[in-house]
């Protein structure tokens, strides 16, 4: 299920944020959320991660809702994507070459020293500095890096410019170890590099974003080609099950963001299992519920453990208001896919509706379903700390139960993980005035007030004045 997190400017060389809302347009506005292809991308990065003895786990992707092809490292150990990159790749192996590319800046600590003054910031707040200081580059307009952000942006704007021709040779040649050690070649990288070769003599303002934040030289091809040949495993295939996995995540995506041209990208004669699944998007982008399940039903009764497949099913029907219908579906998904936290969420989601549905309705509001919901919602947390929509959907489901000092508490969470410092200490105060002293809920609604009290008005961390001096 694709989801988007929030709405801020677009830039030529820009990223934006993304959430829990289903993509409403086919503009790049946003951070793309889906189980599916997060899952794909897991797959791809995590045993680069790995190779590269970094934990996996704590290596975030996000893919950004952007048409231009790009990826960048910032923020500590935060990867983002652009869905232009995804969809131009021709197979896994280009998509994985960027990533151990990516990779290499990570483990060779490129990002250490501006990252340590970000490093707690939210992903929101990351990438609107950035989008502020991407604009005021390609301008050459210093206003917008200028203001109540001016520390994170000139952070935000020394990490997307400021790689060197050394820094990327010393990234590839890590990504070419990385890809030999996970047994691939770096074929992709070849590819990759030409598919930009051309753009070299373009103006700035038409280039992709990649190549003005990668500089991109004949010699760094020239590398990839001699490391390609002498790899063990030069033009090695992708895996069938990994092409499939890529050309359903390129489905889904044009399915979800140009759902117009889905039946000229996949036209009917095509019966293939990505072109079935990108039209089924299609149709229900463009309000053809009922023409959309029966071609989601052909595909579930092909593969009835599939738990993408399932999962898509069921977010046609909640939003097209079908909530009772859409649950079992989304609990079905969560039982083949458990340890997928947005499918959890999907589910608690769908279970909150629900009772506030019966509530408009005047009827009785089923506790289990809330008590349920948080339950879930609670899972998602440990694994997602910094996902304000969580803490908003636990703030909605304990107010339903008219648990109120616990609900605001998780407004006041929420307000924390969108970087709303003042606000969030300001609810963490009402919170401790209705919690028993001494109850977790009432320890962390003193840890908010004392996490607020690090951040400025913008939720930015106060930097140490070794830090502050450095960025003069």
């Amino acid at each position: 299920m694709i989801r988007r997190l929030a709405k801020r400017a677009v830039a030529a060389v820009a990223v934006t944020a993304m959430a829990t809302m289903p993509v409403a347009a086919a503009s790049a506005d946003g951070l793309i959320r889906d189980a599916e292809i997060e899952a794909t991308l897991r797959a791809y990065a995590d045993p680069i991660f790995e190779a590269a003895g970094l934990d996996a786990s704590a290596v975030q992707v996000h893919i950004v809702d952007n048409p231009r092809i790009n990826a960048f490292v910032s923020g500590g150990m935060q990867m983002f994507v652009h869905t232009g990159l995804l969809t131009a790749a021709d197979n896994p192996n280009e998509v994985i070459g960027v990533i151990a590319h990516e990779t290499g800046h990570i483990a060779g600590g490129h990002l250490s020293q501006i990252d340590e003054a970000i490093e707690n910031a939210t992903i929101e707040m990351i990438i609107g500095a950035l989008v502020s200081a991407a604009v005021g580059v390609l301008a050459k307009d210093p206003a917008p890096t200028i203001g109540g952000q001016q520390l994170a942006q000139t952070i935000a704007l020394r990490n997307l410019m400021k790689y060197t021709r050394t820094q990327e040779g010393v990234a590839d040649q890590a990504a070419f170890s990385l890809l030999e050690a996970t047994g691939q070649a770096p074929d992709g990288m070849v590819s990759f590099f030409k598919t930009l070769q051309h753009q070299e003599a373009l103006s700035t303002e038409r280039q992709d974003p990649y190549l003005q934040s990668h500089p991109l030289t004949s010699s760094r091809i020239d590398a990839a080609e001699a490391a390609a040949a002498r790899s063990r495993y030069v033009g090695k295939p992708d895996s069938a099950e990994m092409m499939m996995r890529h050309q359903r995540m390129l489905a889904k995506l044009n399915g979800y963001l140009r759902p117009l041209q889905v039946t000229k990208l996949y036209p009917k004669s095509d019966q293939s299992v990505p072109a079935r699944y990108a039209r089924a998007i299609a149709l229900y982008r463009t309000s053809r519920m009922d023409e959309a399940i029966a071609v989601m039903d052909g595909l579930i009764a092909e593969a009835p453990h599939d738990p993408f497949f399932i999962e898509q099913k069921a977010q046609i029907l909640y939003e097209n208001g079908h909530v009772a219908e859409a649950l079992p579906l989304y609990q079905q998904a969560l039982d083949l896919a458990p340890a997928e936290p947005l499918i959890r969420l999907e589910l608690a989601q769908a279970q909150i509706q629900l009772a506030e549905m019966a509530e408009g309705k005047g009827e009785q509001v089923d506790p289990t379903l809330l008590r349920a919901a948080i339950e879930h919602l609670t899972r998602v947390v440990h694994l997602e700390s910094k996902n304000a929509g969580v803490y908003k959907l636990l703030a909605v489901a304990y107010g339903r139960l008219g648990e109120m000092p616990t609900a605001i508490l998780y407004q006041a969470e929420e307000a924390l993980a969108r970087g709303k410092a003042k606000s969030a200490k300001d609810l963490a105060e009402r919170a401790l005035a209705g919690l028993p002293v001494g109850s977790p809920g009432w320890i962390r609604a003193q840890d908010i007030q004392f996490v607020a009290d690090q951040r400025d008005d913008e939720g930015y961390e106060f930097a140490d004045p070794v830090t502050q001096a450095s960025l003069r």
